[in-house]
C-alpha cells in the first residue's frame, strides 16, 4: 500500500498496463548548467544530480547545490545517493535541498525514511519478486525506480532489463529506467505504461555531457507514445 492510502486518501497510482494520462520524464546525471536549462526548456519533469563518489557523473554536494540553482520552478530536483553514511547524506540534502532523494545502494527503508525527504528506491530487476519485495521493504517510498544496475550498484549502464518482468497491479508509482534511449523509450512506454521514465546515458555524448538533440528526441518519443495510448 502506498503512503497516501495509509493516510486516508484514495490516491492510486497507475499500474503497468493502465496508462497514466501523461508519462513523467526524469533526465538524470547532469554536470553542466546549460544542459539543465535545455532539459527544462524541453519540458522535463525532473532533473537528477549524482552525489555518489566514484560515479562517472559524480558531483560534490557543493557542486550539486550550485547546479540546483539552475533548475526552474515546477521542475523537481532529485538527489542521487548510494550507501552514503548519515553525515554525508544529511550534508548533501541540506546543501542541495532536493525535492526527492533517490537511493541506489543497500539502504534500509528506515534509513531512507529517516532523512526527511520524499524518496525513490532503485531496484535492480532480475525477476518480478525483486519489485514485489522492494515494495514490501520500502512502503514509504514515493516510487520505485526499476533499473538494470551495473556491478557498482548504480544505473547509467545503458543496459535495459526485460520489461515483461514488471509486476501487474502493484499499488505504487513505478519509474522505468535502465537502457532507455530515444529509439526504444516509446516502445517501453507502450509496453510497461510506467508512471515515469528515467534516462541518463541514453541522452549523452559522454558521461555527464548531455546532448540537446538527444534529449529533445527522447521527450518527443515519450509524448508520441502517450498520444497513441488508449485513455
Amino acid at each position: 500500500m502506498n503512503p497516501s492510502a495509509r493516510s486516508g486518501q484514495e490516491t492510486r497510482f497507475p499500474t503497468p498496463g493502465e496508462k497514466p494520462i501523461r508519462t513523467r520524464i526524469k533526465l538524470c546525471g547532469f554536470t553542466r548548467a546549460r544542459d539543465i536549462e535545455g532539459a527544462a526548456r524541453l519540458g522535463a519533469d525532473a532533473i537528477g544530480l549524482v552525489c555518489v563518489p566514484g560515479s562517472k557523473r559524480e558531483l560534490s554536494p557543493a557542486q550539486a547545490a550550485e547546479l540546483r540553482q539552475h533548475v526552474p520552478p515546477f521542475v523537481a530536483t532529485v538527489l542521487l545517493l548510494s550507501n552514503a553514511d548519515e553525515a554525508f547524506a544529511r550534508e548533501a540534502i541540506d546543501k542541495v535541498r532536493p525535492d526527492f532523494v533517490q537511493y541506489h545502494g543497500t539502504e534500509t527503508g528506515r534509513f531512507c525514511a529517516s532523512l526527511g525527504r520524499p524518496y525513490f528506491k532503485a531496484v535492480p530487476v532480475s525477476s518480478q519478486k525483486d519489485v514485489i519485495e522492494a515494495a514490501r521493504q520500502f512502503p514509504s517510498a514515493a516510487a520505485l525506480l526499476l533499473d538494470s544496475h551495473g556491478a557498482d550498484g548504480m544505473g547509467g549502464t545503458g543496459e535495459a532489463f526485460d520489461w515483461s518482468l514488471i509486476p501487474r497491479n502493484l499499488d505504487m508509482a513505478l519509474i522505468l529506467a535502465g537502457g532507455l534511449t530515444p529509439a526504444n523509450v516509446g516502445r517501453a512506454v507502450r509496453m510497461a505504461a510506467p508512471y515515469a521514465v528515467d534516462v541518463s546515458s541514453g541522452i549523452e555524448n559522454g558521461p555527464g555531457r548531455k546532448d540537446f538533440e538527444k534529449m529533445k528526441a527522447f521527450v518527443e518519443a515519450v509524448r508520441l507514445a502517450d498520444s497513441e495510448m488508449p485513455r
